[in-house]
């Protein structure tokens, strides 16, 4: 039987018939597989991410106060305000395809693998900007095929979920640019001094090529190296037609300007309000620390840089050199909304960091305007009477409590609340809450914003019981307010990294006290800075009108007070139980605090007290307590309460038979006012 045989050349179709069906379904099975994939990965979310954005806390005139990132800045900015220079090097020098490729770049990649068999090591990188944002959003470093896959896939992922734009933008805002900076607002900031949107073509080509070794390619640590990597970017810009061979040459002919590198011996300014900020953000609003110090927050603030900083150089220039122990606390606020201007915790910084702004001293006798405030709403007149002596006072279940003036000196006859406000006499003070009742007090020191525990005792009429300058500086604010309480406010809003406001916050006035007795007190106050004040050693140092109260105690020396525009509170003392020595020492509170008002008040005119409705003035014979007249030598005038003003003329000083002609009270027209007319700026 005869075997035919086919021919070779049919068998030879017939194979190829079926490598093509079998190539055919193979590519079909794998775009199928390909589909899959692709629905799969574009059903499944990208791994949460939380990426680090520094917090930026600015002052009041929007100046930055500080930025929080430990280690991590970075603030994220979209892609209309950044320099399209910058994209443009960006994409030219990591990835020229970014436009046309799906998440890699096949050609890059057959290289990459090329080597990298070659070498039996993962040694050539052939990652994409997509690549690389995946990456760092969500892997680590380590350069093993698992981590490339897995990049790869969510590379895929992220251009099925993003534009080309969007990608770019999250890429630039990621990326470390060396000494702390990520992304390139932070960069921009660190190394020229300015924003990304205002970068050069030069800036941008050299900020542009230090991604690739943030330390060796960075222009602080070798600018020439820095430039010749500049150069290799620019000539890729023109090698992708983005400049012209002139544009190159200008580009890198252009002289670089770095941003002076801070001096870390240098202490930034207002230390003491930052962490004062950081706890009110953490503890009051309850932001925790990882969003407070990376979540790209806007801390909008109250401080006044300018004020400030004249705080901060009095506080220098006025404390000895010789004594470093001898620290100090100022705080200032605006009293018409409670927004806190200046913060001074100590002397220095670096050497202690406690707040002594927030710390509880005895307060001495600047906190009797709080008593005497109670007293004018209890029957008292600026010209109630008391004897000025030595006196023991009897509480509490026979308790004796026998308080003495500074240095035993005593009057020893009838003196008025005047006059025990501007001598500061002790006994004057510890007679009028044994008239109130200490419960009194304690309530009135509440209702001003006094917020520690006090002791309803009478030596609290001296300030035995301890607040914290800032307590008392709200406090004083009510007074000047017309008795309307303010809170300090540090804060003014918070946004997130989307520019969602978190926190709000709005001055609040309450009325906790008569608006004529606290205008009768701030008249009074003034005072301490008239002759025999205890506050007129420094009255010199001012050109305004002013009110205060002077405290000490054998560990303590403060000066609180206000004008209209300002009030502040000064203390100075020791942080351990070391004695102030009241003459040298407590007397530059007072020195502090008028260097600084007059100081922070520089360019506003003088302004005045002015009386509310319901108050009259008259003259007084001091002498006799009663309405002066033309013939009386030494008449005082003083303001009351309508109604409450002496009805009686002095008669010790008229001559017989005569009529008594009583003083009319002054013209409106003082001599602040008219100063106040005529006053200019910077005059």
């Amino acid at each position: 039987m005869e075997v035919i045989r086919e021919a070779p050349l049919l068998r030879y179709l017939r194979w190829a018939k079926k490598f093509v069906k079998f190539t055919i379904l193979s590519l079909l099975c794998f775009s199928f597989a390909i589909l899959l994939l692709i629905l799969y990965l574009r059903s499944q979310p990208l791994p949460e991410t939380f990426v680090k954005q520094t917090t930026t806390i600015y002052a009041s005139n929007g100046e930055i106060l500080d930025t929080m990132h430990r280690g991590e800045n970075r603030i994220s900015v979209p892609l209309a305000e950044i320099s399209p220079a910058l994209l443009d090097a960006t994409i030219a020098i990591e990835d020229r395809s970014f436009r046309e490729h799906f998440g890699f770049d096949w050609k890059r990649l057959a290289m990459a693998a090329y080597v990298d068999v070659i070498n039996m090591d993962m040694r050539q990188g052939a990652s994409t900007i997509t690549q690389q944002l995946a990456r760092n959003l969500y892997l680590s470093l380590d350069k093993t095929w698992e981590r490339k896959i897995k990049e790869a896939l969510l590379a895929i992922q992220l251009e099925l979920n993003y534009s080309k734009d969007e990608i770019l933008e999250m890429y630039v805002n990621q990326i470390y640019y060396g000494h702390s900076a990520y992304g390139v607002q932070a960069a921009a900031q660190t190394y020229f001094g300015k924003d990304a949107k205002d970068l050069t073509v030069a800036e941008s080509a050299m900020l542009a090529g230090i991604p690739k070794g943030p330390t060796y390619y960075s222009p602080f640590v070798d600018l020439e190296r820095a430039k010749a990597r500049q150069k290799l970017i620019l000539n890729a810009m023109e090698r992708d037609n983005l400049l012209t061979s002139k544009e190159v040459e200008q580009a890198y002919a252009e002289p670089i300007k770095l941003k002076q590198r801070a001096n870390e011996n240098v202490t930034e300014p207002a230390p003491y309000f930052r962490d004062y900020i950081a706890t009110l953000v953490k503890n009051k609003y309850g932001i925790d620390e990882e969003k407070f110090i990376h979540g790209g927050l806007k801390i909008h603030t109250t401080l006044d840089p300018v004020v400030q900083k004249k705080a901060e150089d009095i506080v220098a220039s006025v404390l000895p050199k010789n004594n470093p122990n001898l620290q100090v606390a100022l705080v200032a606020m605006d009293p018409a909304t409670g927004y806190i201007k200046a913060m001074v915790g100590g002397r220095d910084y670096k050497v202690s960091q406690y707040n002594r702004v927030l710390g509880k001293r005895q307060p001495g006798s600047s906190f009797k305007p709080i008593m005497y405030l109670s007293a004018l709403q209890n029957g008292y007149t600026p010209l109630t009477l008391m004897k000025s002596e030595p006196t023991v006072f009897t509480y509490d279940n026979n308790k004796q409590y026998i308080p003495g003036n500074f240095g035993g000196k005593y009057a020893n006859a009838l003196i008025n609340m005047r006059e025990a406000i501007k001598t500061s006499d002790n006994i004057y003070a510890v007679k009028t809450i044994d008239f109130l009742g200490p419960q009194k007090v304690v309530d009135q020191a509440k209702q001003l914003g006094i917020t520690s525990s006090m002791q309803a005792v009478p030596s609290l009429a001296l300030g035995t019981s301890p607040v914290s300058p800032l307590e008392l500086n709200a406090a004083y604010a009510a007074i000047v307010n017309k008795g309307q309480a303010v809170k300090p406010i540090a804060i003014t809003s918070i946004e997130d990294s989307e520019g969602n406001v978190l926190v709000e916050e709005k001055p609040e006035k309450t009325q906790v006290a008569d608006p004529v007795a606290s205008a009768l007190l701030v008249n009074m106050m003034q005072s301490v800075f008239e002759q025999g004040g205890t506050g007129y050693r420094v009255a010199g140092e001012m050109n305004r009108p002013v009110a205060g109260k002077t405290g000490s105690t054998d560990y303590d020396a403060w000066l609180s007070g206000f004008t209209p525009q300002l009030v502040s509170t000064v203390w100075v003392g020791y942080d351990k139980n070391q004695k102030v020595d009241d003459v040298k020492e407590g007397y530059l509170s007072k020195k502090i605090w008028a260097q600084f008002m007059e100081s922070a008040l520089k360019g506003q005119p003088p302004a005045l007290f002015d009386m509310p409705a319901g108050v009259v003035s008259v003259y007084i014979d001091p002498a006799s307590g009663k309405l002066a007249t033309e013939h009386c030598p030494n008449p005082q005038l003083f303001y009351f309460a309508s109604g409450t003003e002496p009805q009686d003329y002095c008669t010790d000083h008229i001559p017989t038979n005569e009529t008594p002609t009583p003083l009319k009270p002054p013209d409106s027209s003082t001599f602040w006012q008219r100063m106040g007319s005529w006053w200019k700026p910077n005059q």
